[in-house]
């Protein structure tokens, strides 16, 4: 391949693999470039909008772990959101063509199967039964952190251990 150079790459189309996806959906093509601040700036911005009840995610290649990332940043965002993931693969065509044209090689078509990600967050519920569907359901009842009171100081279940000096040490920095 040190004759050659990469001149295109062709990606072949490939149909959304969730069907009854509403004509209007918000489709978020995330490229290996993307910055998730603009991203997310306008993700959520649509979403919280009460007119916009499904967003659509979608990337490949190097871009499929960016895609993953903006829609955890969503999910903790928007609480309550449902989640349907598709795993897939998509075609793409790398044209090479000879560094030298006159040293008698021919272009080559190169095609090559990499990952892609679809992942669809809805407010409304969506179907259960659809494999990789998701509702963490424990942030809607529950959120995260819970504030536990402190024990009380007379609770014998509670052990308070405190650091001490070691030996041989007045605890200021092991300075005698």
């Amino acid at each position: 391949m040190e004759n050659y150079k990469k001149t295109k790459i062709v990606e072949k189309p490939c149909p959304l693999p969730f069907a009854d996806l509403p004509p209007d959906i918000i489709e978020m093509k995330v490229k290996d470039g993307s910055k998730i601040r603009n991203l997310m700036g306008y993700a959520i911005g649509k979403m919280e909008l009460d007119s916009v009840r499904q967003i659509l995610f979608t990337g490949s290649g190097k871009a499929v772990s960016k895609t993953i990332t903006c829609v955890e940043i969503m999910k903790r965002r928007l609480k309550e959101l449902h989640q349907i993931t598709k795993v897939l693969f998509k075609q793409i065509e790398e044209i090479w063509e000879p560094i030298v044209p006159e040293a008698g090689l021919d272009a080559l078509t190169v095609k090559r199967n990499i990952p892609a990600i679809c992942v669809l967050l809805s407010k409304d519920a969506l179907d259960p039964q659809e494999p990789g569907y998701q509702f963490l359901f424990l942030t809607a009842l529950f959120p995260l952190f819970l504030p536990f009171p402190p024990p009380l100081s007379g609770d014998p279940s509670w052990r308070c251990v405190r650091a001490r000096p070691a030996r041989g040490s007045s605890g200021a920095g092991g300075v005698a």
